[in-house]
């Protein structure tokens, strides 16, 4: 009886991390973003023009950047869940930065793994995937 308490309590604790962790950093993909760093009209699908449009990154974090300069890298992602190299973006930010964002020009479709990372140590900020499409 006590095994199964000591099982359930642990499996609590580990599920409450992980499900902090999963919170902690996210990246929108948005037409806007307000003046405390929130998306407007946020969305995971876009349509642009055949002469390209554009649409904003933006990354929000629990605890500030603590770096002065981050990268979004792109990947084309395909169904079969294998990603090829896109390009690389590189932004200047602020060491004490909760969120910042970056307007980019898309003028392929396509679906796209966007990661952000951390310059300073490496590390991956937050990632998602958008899909970019032509307009009809």
């Amino acid at each position: 009886m006590l095994k199964k308490l000591f099982l359930a309590m642990f499996l609590m604790i580990v599920l409450f991390a992980f499900s902090n962790l999963t919170k902690a950093q996210t990246l929108y993909f948005c037409e806007d973003v307000d003046s405390q760093g929130y998306p407007i009209v946020e969305s995971n699908v876009f349509n642009i023009s055949s002469s390209g449009s554009y649409l904003y990154f933006l990354v929000r974090l629990t605890e500030a950047v603590e770096c002065t300069s981050v990268r979004f890298e792109l990947y084309n992602s395909y169904s079969d869940g294998s990603e090829s190299y896109s390009t690389t973006i590189y932004q200047d930010v602020e060491y004490d930065w909760v969120w910042f964002y970056k307007q980019v020009t898309f003028y392929d479709a396509g679906y796209y793994k966007v990661y952000a990372i951390c310059n300073c140590c490496e590390a991956v900020l937050a990632s998602n995937t958008v899909r970019i499409q032509f307009q009809d």
